[in-house]
């Protein structure tokens, strides 16, 4: 039986892997303090997901575990070995990082290096996925010549009419301190790659969104707008007119390429992994399209500020992902991911 380890378990992608390979018939080895709740209060509080985990799935085994904590990472992967390890626990949000900086570099930077060189050093031949973010990036992509359409922002450049590639550049720009913490992962990763010949691969995601996000004002786009509408309490619109875009990538989809990438894998690559053109959706859209699922207008407050390293506009190139892994693809739609999250939330835990 092929053996997993995934870090960040009771989250979203972490929580989707666990499902995922599960019923694979993997043996799946959780790992989860639930930091999310200290983060983010009650709201971003993660239990329900890792005891659903542990009742629906027998093979899944929940370790109660701190990524910082390098004595317990080093002794965890040295008794388990697993064939791969998925990592997806982090700091996620790019405002909680200025107030809280040192939890948050120790736990996006050192905590990857922790997982990265317990991998080295005990299964150094297993497969690595680390989840990145677009973040690495910073306000680079605000450079780009942009055109103002009747409820978004669009890129005025033919060079990005697919999104945004790999080749972007990640330096010289604001990232906020979240996003620095994770430039640091993101090149870690990539140096245990081309220097140690690890199998392994940065996934520098989008908007990650499904029904199972403890989403949040401050991390969780699509989760915390559709519970603000279905509760009817106020959304607050951070600057750029309510136009700012994101494309959003289902979990599932997320995961089933990091099943394609286990397959085949690559060392030190790096992946712009989102929901492309056709997932893509501003704030403003959003509003539009949960209120025609739940009948309910939206209510909310425009703040004439934007988010300090925020993007206008941002979409996926997913061009190097399909060329690499030719049978992976986007399976869930805009329209999928609404309904389901609509739907799981109106049955919240």
């Amino acid at each position: 039986m092929m053996k997993l380890l995934v870090t960040g378990s009771s989250g979203l992608i972490g929580s989707e892997v666990v499902t995922y390979f599960s019923n694979l018939g993997w043996e799946v080895h959780g790992v989860d303090n639930n930091m999310r709740a200290d983060f983010f209060g009650p709201q971003g509080d993660t239990r329900w997901n890792q005891e659903r985990l542990k009742a629906q799935f027998k093979s899944f085994h929940h370790h109660e575990l701190d990524i910082r904590d390098r004595k317990t990472v080093l002794g965890c992967l040295d008794t388990l070995k697993p064939d791969m390890v998925v990592h997806t626990a982090a700091q996620p949000s790019h405002d909680l990082a200025a107030s809280r900086p040192f939890d948050d570099f120790d736990t996006n930077a050192v905590g990857t290096l922790n997982m990265l060189e317990a991998t080295r050093l005990s299964v150094p031949e297993s497969v690595f996925i680390h989840m990145s973010t677009n973040k690495v990036y910073g306000d680079r992509p605000n450079t780009i010549k942009l055109k103002e359409l009747a409820t978004r922002w669009d890129y005025d450049d033919s060079t990005y009419e697919n999104g945004i590639t790999e080749e972007f550049s990640i330096d010289q720009s604001k990232h906020s301190l979240f996003g620095a913490s994770k430039v640091a992962a993101d090149v870690l990763v990539q140096e245990y790659g081309r220097y140690f010949g690890m199998k392994c691969c940065a996934l520098r995601g989008g908007c990650l969104t499904g029904p199972n996000h403890s989403g949040v004002e401050l991390h969780g786009f699509l989760s915390h707008l559709i519970k603000c509408n279905l509760a009817e309490r106020l959304y607050k619109v951070f600057g750029y007119k309510g136009k700012q875009v994101r494309d959003n990538i289902h979990s599932l989809d997320v995961v089933r390429f990091m099943d394609e990438f286990q397959k085949a894998p690559r060392c030190g690559e790096v992946y712009n992994i989102g929901g492309g053109r056709d997932n893509s959706v501003s704030i403003l859209e959003a509003f539009e399209r949960i209120a025609a699922i739940s009948g309910k207008a939206m209510k909310y407050e425009y703040v004439d500020q934007n988010r300090a390293g925020d993007h206008i506009c941002y979409i996926s190139d997913l061009t190097k992902m399909q060329q690499h892994y030719p049978a992976w693809g986007i399976t869930k739609t805009l329209d999928d991911v609404f309904v389901e999250i609509h739907a799981a939330s109106l049955t919240a835990h």
